[in-house]
């Protein structure tokens, strides 16, 4: 009896965009005009690469950028969701599938002590270069129509299920709770027993509300939350039981 949690990070874990508050770094906290508007729709990563070479060149350094994303806030109740999750890891497996990067990421869940709540984290490659440039990859490459094309959150969750039962692993439910457009996609893949969690007044909430009244519902049961206690609460219910 196991269940699966799948978060994604930003808006979600965290209260902002993890790539617009490194912005805070730059020159008077804001960028050019040329390299705002160079952002194509479906390339962010190859934008925010442009983001870190301008950061590099204004020398932002590292130690700059660890200190400002540390001050990020998490969601309301988040703190004592993890913790939550942390005490009970005996019953959820826990991953971030998520489209910010591991630099980011891995700062913020060590600085919080969060990290060992988490299985594993998929998120796109990044790593500081010889001359102290933060530098980011794409995660992977698939032929998802429906998602930007360094990330399909949907190929991600089919990959780790397959390779979870290859280990003898399969979970009772798998509980999805993000916010974002790109968010969609795994949600579609998930079955009558699952349940997805949209953040309440978010893209995801609205794309699910969308198929629904368009009478092409998904799949899975729908539980919205605004604060992350309402995802305790739930997981709460799900041990009782």
């Amino acid at each position: 009896m196991k269940f699966l949690l799948v978060f994604d990070f930003d808006h979600t874990i965290i209260d902002e965009n993890s790539d617009t508050w490194i912005v805070k770094c730059a020159p008077e906290s804001k960028l050019p005009n040329g390299l705002r508007n160079s952002y194509q729709p479906g390339h962010w990563t190859e934008y925010m690469g442009r983001v870190f070479v301008y950061l590099g060149d204004n020398g932002v350094k590292e130690d700059e950028m660890k200190r400002t994303m540390t001050t990020i806030p998490f969601t309301a109740g988040m703190i004592d969701l993890l913790g939550f999750i942390g005490e009970n890891k005996e019953m959820f497996d826990c991953i971030i599938v998520s489209d910010s990067n591991t630099v980011f990421i891995d700062w913020i869940l060590k600085a919080a002590d969060f990290h060992k709540v988490f299985d594993e984290v998929f998120t796109n490659p990044a790593a500081f270069s010889s001359t102290g440039y933060l530098t980011v990859q794409h995660f992977h490459a698939h032929h998802c129509t429906k998602c930007p094309k360094n990330l399909c959150k949907r190929k991600v969750l089919n990959e780790f299920l397959d390779k979870q039962l290859e280990r003898g692993v399969s979970y009772t439910q798998i509980i999805y709770i993000g916010d974002g457009g790109n968010d969609l996609c795994p949600v579609m893949f998930l079955k009558k027993n699952d349940i997805a969690m949209p953040r309440q007044g978010y893209t995801l909430e609205k794309r699910i509300s969308q198929l629904a009244r368009s009478l092409s519902p998904v799949q899975c049961s729908v539980l919205v939350w605004s604060s992350a206690i309402d995802i305790m609460s739930y997981l709460k219910s799900l041990i009782k039981e």
